[in-house]
């Protein structure tokens, strides 16, 4: 099975993740931001993008990647991978679907006043633009399509070791 981390940067999937996997038997962290590295890694080069995930080749890589890893490995793979697009997390989520691969969607969530400071308080990569430019899209989806789409995990008050148990617990549930 899959249990994929979403929610935007300064969140805490990434700390959420390996906490998670630490929880759950047979599972593995697949950090989907490597496939996007990879096509990054394209030369001459694919189409100007501020995003990665706008390129229609990782969508589906990051679909047959898991597969691969899954049919690999067994277990469960931990992804913590922003996803905001609705078509994207649609395409990816049926990807899987075709598959048989069960997802457990879960949205690590935060206000954005605490996701702002986070951000600017990231000991690793410091205060980012790039990150603090996805504060308002997240906003928007959180609102709409992740509500009906993921199980919220609110860490506005809550440790990555408080949210990593709550998303074990459910998935063990």
């Amino acid at each position: 099975m899959i249990v994929w981390l979403n929610g935007t940067h300064g969140a805490g999937k990434t700390t959420t993740s390996a906490l998670v996997q630490s929880l759950l038997p047979h599972s593995r962290v697949f950090d989907a931001e490597k496939v996007g590295e990879t096509l990054m890694d394209i030369t001459p080069g694919l189409p100007e993008t501020d995003n990665f995930q706008h390129w229609p080749p990782w969508r589906p890589l990051v679909v047959e990647t898991a597969r691969h890893i899954l049919d690999y490995t067994g277990g469960t793979l931990v992804i913590p991978m922003t996803v905001l697009i609705e078509d994207y997390w649609r395409e990816i989520s049926a990807g899987l679907a075709h598959h048989a691969i069960p997802v457990r969607h879960f949205v690590i969530h935060a206000d954005q006043e605490t996701l702002r400071a986070r951000i600017d308080a990231d000991a690793v990569l410091g205060p980012s633009p790039f990150r603090l430019k996805y504060l308002e899209s997240y906003a928007e989806a959180a609102r709409t399509w992740l509500r009906e789409e993921g199980e919220f995990i609110d860490t506005t008050h809550r440790t990555p070791e408080q949210a990593a148990r709550q998303i074990a617990d459910a998935v063990n549930s």
